[in-house]
């Protein structure tokens, strides 16, 4: 038979053993406070920390998947008023923006109004692009510059003109240019002959500088194009698919030196060509090439600004794939904005982004970091965070 115990010396020991852990744990937080480094009877003890504060968020990460998957499209429409269409993708989010042509607008009168109807919708948010680089090459008429590229031979009169080109179309609410042509065109046979600046790269890089200087100082964004050089092209690839079989080496000493002065002078967007190099890519045209996208423009020359195609319309385009396909592609690549200059385009490139978004965490992380950069280049032209 088991004695039964003493209640009321139960309860004395209990009193004890609560006095003593009571005890313990004063002992265990003056320990803590003293704010020296630990000795050896500290050993195994752990000190409690605050938890770290949450990291902001940034902007992108405000944003869901489907506004990401807008912000790396620009669109097109064929009317002198934006289509109902057009506005509830401006107010969705589903495009960053829009580019307009002679079609849209006749005039810079009729392009302010236009632009300010545009930015309405997108809530002060729209990339407004124009193809402006002057002579017969000009998205909004009757706008500067009227001179063309060929026939400024000075940095100076590049300046110049860049710099009346910027200030009209920032009047009319075009906040990005789609030139400079950084091409060098090497003769007459050139395909670009009649858009670039004259002269070889050595004489065509600083009139690129200053193009793009000039622009910056208009607080409009400025595009180098066509990446990485279709001065060696004799056909176009709006019409046909082209290769250029330059070396690699060629590139760097014939094409290359007036891209790398417009990044050295802080060009916002450079456009990727649809060419194929073989030197440099044997089977991906260079907006679907990572080797002449992320190895090249951005790890060899820096740049580390927003990438934009060319037309995704453009025949050496559709001769690979269709829109959609041709959109993933390019994105996979390491572009940022898909051009889409026809209106139909759009309902073929976004479901086509957004499926493989949701579908590939790779492919989704690649969409997050090319919105990312355009919602840097729209912070930096001074418009609205989307959202």
């Amino acid at each position: 038979m088991v004695a039964q115990p003493d209640p009321a010396a139960r309860r004395r020991r209990v009193a004890a053993l609560s006095a003593l852990a009571a005890a313990a744990a004063g002992l265990g937080i003056a320990v803590g406070s003293a704010g020296g480094g630990a000795g050896d009877g500290d050993k195994g003890k752990t000190v409690a920390r605050a938890p770290a504060p949450p990291k902001p968020k940034k902007p992108v990460d405000k944003l869901s998947l489907q506004r990401q998957v807008g912000e790396l499209l620009l669109m097109s429409f064929d009317e002198t008023e934006p289509p109902d269409y057009l506005r509830r993708r401006l107010r969705n989010g589903q495009g960053a923006g829009v580019i307009i042509f002679a079609k849209n607008s006749p005039d810079p009168e009729s392009a302010t109004v236009l632009t300010e109807e545009l930015q309405r919708e997108a809530g002060g948010d729209a990339l407004v692009a124009a193809d402006q680089e002057g002579g017969t090459i000009r998205s909004v008429p009757l706008a500067e510059p009227e001179s063309a590229q060929p026939s400024l031979e000075t940095p100076e009169e590049a300046g110049e003109a860049a710099r009346a080109g910027a200030q009209d179309l920032r009047e009319a609410g075009v906040n990005v240019n789609l030139a400079p042509v950084a091409d060098v065109a090497p003769d007459s046979a050139s395909v670009i002959g009649g858009r670039a600046y004259p002269g070889d790269a050595a004489a065509v890089a600083p009139l690129v500088e200053a193009a793009v200087g000039a622009h910056n100082d208009e607080r409009v964004a400025s595009t180098a194009k066509h990446f990485p050089g279709l001065g060696l092209a004799t056909e176009n690839t709006d019409d046909v698919s082209v290769a250029i079989t330059a070396t690699a080496d060629d590139l760097r000493e014939l094409e290359l030196p007036s891209f790398e002065a417009a990044i050295e002078s802080d060009v916002p967007l450079v456009m990727a060509s649809h060419a194929l190099y073989p030197g440099l890519d044997q089977n991906r045209i260079a907006s679907q090439s990572p080797q002449v996208i992320e190895d090249l423009l951005r790890g060899e020359l820096g740049f580390d600004g927003v990438v934009v195609t060319d037309s995704l319309e453009a025949q050496a385009v559709l001769d690979r794939s269709e829109a959609g396909e041709a959109a993933v592609r390019s994105v996979e690549a390491g572009v940022d904005l898909v051009l889409m200059t026809g209106s139909g385009s759009w309902n073929l490139v976004y479901p086509a982004l957004l499926k493989r978004a949701k579908s590939d965490p790779e492919f989704k992380a690649r969409v997050r970091e090319s919105a990312a950069r355009v919602l840097a280049l729209k912070k930096r032209l001074g418009l609205k965070a989307p959202g």
